[in-house]
């Protein structure tokens, strides 16, 4: 059976019966008169943290006495225990809670990656700046691309005449 620990318990069970309770108007809480101490428990042996009782008389004989929730206010009023099983009672329950979201070795893997790329994006990018600052500036570097001649223009061009020259004397 429910135990209420504060206001805002108290609050959710009474909008949650707000929009979904089509019973009585009063409903049996988890709390009994106890006799021995003369205080109201849990019967989940919970502390009495918080109480939102209605007014209602003093002295009043509390032998077989429970909690009941009046699902219009949110106020407890005392009742007999009797009478619950006729009125209907508010329970919790465990819910089985299915895990959607991945898990953490997943998000680590999932970052990682997410870091990787980053890291070989800036660095791609830093080695295409460099060599495209160099190329401009006609040094050569070691990511050039295209095949390097030992002989500047002038001396292909000297080289070529003195072939055509030969060619003719024989």
């Amino acid at each position: 059976m429910i135990s209420i620990h504060n206001e805002e318990e108290n609050a959710f069970i009474l909008d949650t019966l707000k929009k979904q309770w089509k019973g009585p108007d009063d409903i049996l809480l988890g709390m009994f008169y106890d006799t021995d101490d003369e205080s109201f428990k849990w019967f989940d042996n919970s502390n009495m943290t918080f109480d939102k009782w209605t007014d209602q008389e003093d002295g009043e004989d509390l032998v077989d006495t429970c909690a009941f929730l009046h699902t219009k206010t949110g106020e407890w009023k005392k009742g007999d225990c009797e009478v619950s099983s006729v009125e209907g009672a508010l329970c919790k329950a465990a819910i089985p809670y299915d895990r959607k979201y991945l898990s953490d070795n997943h998000i680590l893997i999932s970052a990682l990656v997410i870091a990787s790329t980053v890291i070989l994006t800036v660095l791609g990018a830093i080695i295409w700046f460099l060599y495209k600052r160099n190329s401009d500036s006609g040094l050569t570097t070691i990511f050039t691309t295209a095949p390097q001649s030992p002989y500047n223009e002038d001396c292909v061009l000297v080289v070529a005449e003195e072939n055509e020259h030969a060619v003719q004397f024989d």
